[in-house]
């Protein structure tokens, strides 16, 4: 129960529900309770017409008792609907602010979280392991305090009729309540693994749906399906296991209650014989109260399995409600961006491959001036972007925006003011339009066609059925890989930041739309500060600065004219392009 210590904090913010409802739930079995005690009264009345002792008919006796006992049902009835409404409610409650809790902080964890898990697992633990731990949160509290309650209730009704026939008749109960906890255990064990399996299927068909276009043109649908299967058996497996377990619950309660009935019976039938019973019907009655706490005594297994289950499911979540982001925001006023950035002799390895992605970088950009960054792949480039972004701090060194170091910056603000073109463009399956306007949420109609004409897009977004409405599919599938990218410029534009980051966003484009894009840019950025990566002399000859990353370390600076005169990659890149371009008309 450590683990879910968690949900105490939402238990107290609902507690007056909880409290209702377990009013609510005492009245209903009160009332519900009512029943063995009027089927007594019918023996009684009916021995006692027997023996001549009736004074009024036997028949209007026994309506009047069965109104009682209809009336009582009703009313029982009625509180039960109630305590649903009540207990259940607070469930759903729990679930919808802890299914947000987990959200934010999945939103606050920094990229490196997110390259060690995968999304499968993120997705099963929001969905899965909150819908158990519900459970726990509603039907196993309302049928603990159920439970609970009639047992009470019933113990104390039974002890005021026949003290000896109670202790009888209860004799099973520490025999279910051992048996309880040895396999309560056990379920604990087995349904740990069980969502671990689960995370597991969640993973692969999650990775299997994303890359379907991967798996069909390389013809390996067989190989996928069985590697489904396998995966799909040994978590039908575990699910065996742990029902199995779960299995032994109910036998054992019909068995325990079936002797509890037995014992009624017969020492209660040895009572009246012996004259220390007065009535059959403290027989009936009991035989009653018996019954009506097998489902009660039933639920006790199918509850301890319920808390086990949320036990494991809520572990799995803590894990990730306890790590502390490693990005923080540490300033709370807000903080006005102009675009002055420098590094200083920054290094910076990633945790994940622990590759040393810079090494000693050291650059200075003014407000409204453009730096492009040229290198061979892995060299670093897109590193800098990111670090800028501060999706990651800097091992060592100092990155500085406006003369402040990074993290002295508030960081909402920072991100705001950056309008950033990742490498492999990522679109949601939205609207053509909502996927622009993502950079900026009060844009208008015009502000996000200006934009698509910025990027060169909109000639081809009028070519869809529904133009700007039109509806993208997952990660902007249906789009071509240039179309995707100018979509992505477009959102980082619209936006009108102080810092423009594009990462090789031109590199599924032509020739031609590059240099209309690049003319757009040149526009769009004056007095904004603008970093260009990207593998095309093109894209970065027109840049205030250039420098270029080989393995981490700057090793050419200056711009476009001095670096076509110094013998160096970026000559060498430039002369072979150009040759390229020559040929190519």
């Amino acid at each position: 129960m450590k683990e879910l210590q968690h949900l105490n904090k939402y238990f107290l913010k609902y507690k007056k529900h909880l409290l209702i409802g377990i009013v609510i739930t005492i009245i209903a079995r009160i009332f519900l309770l009512f029943t063995p005690r009027y089927i007594k009264k019918i023996f009684e009345v009916v021995e006692k017409h027997q023996k001549g002792l009736g004074e009024s008919s036997i028949q209007s006796e026994l309506i009047e008792i069965i109104l009682y006992i209809v009336g009582a049902a009703i009313i029982a009835g009625i509180f039960t609907f109630l305590m649903r409404q009540t207990i259940i409610n607070v469930s759903r409650y729990i679930e919808y602010d802890l299914k947000n809790e987990i959200y934010n902080q999945y939103q606050k964890l920094s990229l490196n979280f997110y390259k060690k898990n995968r999304t499968g697992d993120l997705m099963n633990r929001i969905s899965e392991d909150v819908g158990r731990v519900r459970m726990y949160a509603g039907p196993a509290i309302m049928y603990s305090i159920n439970t609970i309650t009639l047992f009470v209730i019933a113990l104390i009704y039974m002890f005021d009729e026949a003290p000896k026939l109670t202790l009888y008749t209860i004799l099973p109960l520490p025999i279910l309540s051992v048996a309880i906890y040895k396999l309560s255990k056990e379920i604990h064990k087995r349904s740990t693994i069980v969502q671990q399996y689960l995370s597991k299927l969640s993973t692969f068909t999650q990775e299997t749906f994303s890359g379907i276009s991967v798996i069909k043109a390389y013809g390996i649908e067989p190989y996928t399906a069985s590697s489904f299967n396998t995966l799909s058996e040994a978590s039908k497996q575990t699910q065996l296991s742990l029902v199995k377990v779960q299995a032994f619950f109910f036998p054992m309660m019909i068995l325990l209650i079936g002797a509890s009935n037995l014992l009624v019976i017969y020492i209660g039938g040895k009572q009246y014989i012996n004259g220390e019973i007065e009535s059959l019907g403290t027989i009936a009655e009991f035989i009653i109260y018996v019954n009506m706490l097998t489902w009660p005594v039933a639920t006790v297994g199918w509850v301890t399995s319920i808390v086990q289950q949320a036990e494991a499911s809520q572990k799995r979540i803590n894990e990730f409600l306890r790590l502390e982001p490693e990005i923080k925001n540490t300033v709370n006023i807000h903080t006005k961006i102009h675009g002055n950035i420098k590094f200083d002799n920054v290094f910076f390895t990633y945790d994940d491959t622990n590759i040393e992605a810079l090494k000693g970088v050291s650059f200075n950009i003014n407000q409204g001036e453009t730096l492009a960054i040229l290198g061979k792949t892995g060299s670093g480039k897109s590193t800098i972007l990111d670090l800028i972004g501060r999706l990651y701090d800097v091992n060592n060194g100092f990155i500085f925006i406006d003369e402040k170091k990074i993290h002295q910056l508030n960081l909402s603000d920072l991100r705001n003011s950056v309008g950033y073109v990742p490498q492999e463009a990522f679109l949601f399956s939205d609207t053509i339009k909502n996927n622009i306007k993502f950079g900026k949420d009060n844009a208008t109609d015009q502000d996000v066609m200006e934009a698509a004409k910025d990027a060169q897009v909109h000639k081809n977004i009028l070519k869809f059925n529904k133009k700007y409405d039109t509806i993208l599919g997952e990660r902007g599938i249906t789009l071509s890989g240039g179309q995707k990218q100018r979509i992505s410029i477009a959102r980082a534009i619209i936006k009108k930041p102080e810092i423009l980051l594009f990462d090789d966003c031109l590199s599924a484009v032509d020739t031609e739309t590059e240099e209309k894009i690049l003319k757009n840019l040149n526009r769009i950025t004056q007095g904004k500060t603008t970093i260009i990566v990207s593998h095309r002399v093109s894209s970065a000859k027109n840049a205030d600065k250039i420098i270029v990353l080989e393995d981490g370390k700057i090793v050419q600076e200056g711009n476009h004219n001095t670096l076509i005169n110094i013998e160096g990659y970026y000559k060498h890149l430039y002369l072979k392009q150009l040759s390229e371009n020559t040929g190519s008309n």
